[in-house]
């Protein structure tokens, strides 16, 4: 074996499709290899005996150099090789962290009358954001319930809760269940999962922004997200349309949702 390595963050997580990337002392480059699911860089191709420079390179991270010795067997324990998140951000620790709804909300905003947009927002809501060591395998587990919408209007708000609409008299909750995050830059991240809406379930996938942890007034530790998305009312069956003139509809047919999430560490929130 010629090459053997491990990449993780600061805090231990697993930094997968990292690029290893092995030079000789003249620059030459000598072996390319990616790291696994597990962050493992493994390579069966021997070395020849003699000083290298390990380059290793992850998007979102800021890349790590270091000096490996081959020996005879041609063969480089690396070791684990510390990626620093670009900007200096960590991510959270891995555990169960618990949605605060009085410090967070969940938005969404439709154009009206093709000339503006009226926005909206949902007062009751709850969730649950598991961190996996792999953080590419956390979950987010969220529930609202439809007949909280408010837009500041009480005729609009009665409209968007009927049939027409919501229909919350027969789906009275709204789900989301997030089963896996990809990387999309510094401190960005999309995550994938399932919108259950109007009695219709559809992959919706999340635009994320982690903004940081840090610990609370009340002994806990917080990290908090930004999140969007856009949704089609005709993707969960929802086809009310007025025309007031000229083909112009009332109401748009897309929503753009936005998150603003606070979580806490914990399988609940504390006494505050």
């Amino acid at each position: 074996m010629g090459l053997r390595a491990q990449v993780r963050t600061r805090d231990g997580w697993a930094v997968q499709h990292a690029v290893v990337t092995v030079t000789d002392m003249t620059g030459a480059q000598v072996l390319r290899a990616t790291a696994d699911g597990d962050g493992a860089v493994t390579s069966a191709d021997p070395l020849a005996p003699g000083p290298y420079t390990v380059i290793v390179t992850a998007l979102g991270y800021a890349p790590a150099a270091s000096t490996a010795l081959v020996t005879a067997s041609g063969r480089a324990e690396v070791g684990t090789v510390v990626l620093a998140r670009q900007g200096g951000v960590e991510l959270p620790p891995p555990g169960t962290w618990s949605v605060d709804p009085a410090h967070s909300s969940v938005g969404a905003a439709a154009q009206h009358l093709g000339i503006s947009s009226v926005n909206g927002r949902f007062l009751d809501f709850g969730g649950r954001v598991t961190i996996g060591s792999d953080v590419s395998r956390s979950r987010v587990d969220a529930v609202i319930r439809a007949a909280s919408i408010d837009t500041g209007n009480g005729l609009r708000d009665k409209h968007l809760c009927s049939a027409d609409f919501l229909d919350v008299e027969r789906y009275p909750e709204i789900t989301y269940r997030g089963h896996g995050l990809t990387p999309a830059g510094t401190d960005r991240w999309t995550v994938h999962g399932e919108l259950s809406l109007h009695g219709v379930a559809r992959e919706v996938d999340l635009d994320l922004t982690y903004l940081g942890t840090g610990p609370d007034p009340w002994g806990g530790v917080r990290a908090a997200f930004r999140a969007t998305t856009e949704l089609h009312r005709e993707d969960f069956a929802m086809n009310y349309n007025q025309v007031v003139q000229a083909g112009v509809s009332a109401i748009g047919t897309t929503l753009k949702v936005e998150l603003a999430i606070q979580v806490v560490q914990g399988e609940s929130l504390p006494a505050t």
